[in-house]
Formats: C-alpha cells, structure tokens, sequence
C-alpha cells in the first residue's frame, strides 16, 4: 500500500498551482515533481526548494510509452498521490487504471460544465454569472471523475478570458491545497 501522503506533481509551465502545493501543504509533503517540458520554469522552483525532479520531453513518444517511465518513476519515490498541476498531456488509460482513484487535478471550471480546454472563453460566450474551478479524481474520462471541492468566481460584464483566468488562478491556488489536504487523510 502506497502512503497517499506522500505526494508527486506533474507540471508542464510555470508551476503556479505546484508553488501553492508545495507552500500550504500540511498532511503531505511533495517529494517529487515530474514535467514532460525539460525547460518547464516549475522544474528549477521545486529544485531550489529541495524537491526530487524528474523530467524528459514527451514530444513524439507514445502516450503510454511515456506513462509507464513516469509511473515507474513514481514507484521509485514511493509515491501515494499523483497531483496534476497544469500538466498538459492526456493521461493513457493505462496509466490511469495503474493509479486508480490515486491522481488528482485542479480544472478551470465549475465541473461538469466546460469540460477540456478554452474554459474561459466559454463561461462568457456563454453569458454565465460565475465561473471557477474544480478540483476532481481523474479517470479515463476527461474532466468527469469525483469532484471534491469547488469554488466559485463572479463573472463582470467586462470581463475578458484572460482576466477571468487571472482570477480563477488565484481561486485555484487557494482550493487545491485545502482539497489535497483533506484527500490524502481520507
């Protein structure tokens, strides 16, 4: 049995959400980031805070060729609980069943609405009040599992995507660490 406590995070930019992780975390301690960018800016941030990294450039190799090194990486760790934190590759279906119930992510949206990418641009065009986002369990379906915790961000008529984003971002630095808190000790 893996320790869900402890906990690795796969990232593909800048690693904001990770930064919050790794910042507020209380019943877990992230001790490995993994990204499929090898130039990915989180990967030097979790280095200098003394988090093990991992990463290899995913670009021209099968899904699932790849899950299986980040897997077997995971296994090495000993890692409980996979954090997604804008990582930017669909998962295999394999890689999921590997981890079931096990992986985590933060979507931008209040789930099940605006399901996959473009999340803002949506919302609006729409003509919703409120956006936001959600943290839920991964499976095989995109951004359908369990949803374990939500928050909710007021759309203004002048709102533009990347100001909404701006937004819902801060909500997201702010909801995944009290989720993956509450997760990892259930």
């Amino acid at each position: 049995m893996r320790d869900p406590k402890r906990v690795g995070i796969l990232i593909s930019g800048r690693g904001s959400n990770m930064r919050a992780l790794v910042e507020q975390a209380c019943h877990y301690e992230v001790v490995l980031v993994v990204s499929n960018k090898p130039a990915a800016p989180g990967l030097a941030w979790a280095r200098d805070h003394g988090i093990a990294t991992w990463a290899r450039d995913s670009k021209g190799m099968e899904r699932e060729e790849f899950d299986r090194m980040v897997s077997g990486i995971l296994e090495d760790h000993g890692i409980g609980t996979i954090a997604l934190a804008g990582f930017m590759r669909i998962l295999s279906p394999w890689f999921v069943r590997k981890w079931p119930g096990r992986i985590v992510n933060i979507h931008p949206s209040l789930l099940p609405r605006y399901r996959g990418l473009d999340t803002h641009a949506r919302a609006i065009a729409a003509g919703d009040e409120a956006s936001g986002c959600s943290v839920h369990i991964v499976t095989e379906e995109l951004d359908a599992g369990e949803v374990l915790g939500q928050s909710q961000v007021r759309i203004d008529k002048s709102d533009t995507p990347a100001a909404l984003e701006e937004r819902v971002l801060e909500a997201e630095h702010r909801l995944y660490p009290i989720v993956l808190n509450q997760f990892v000790t259930r």
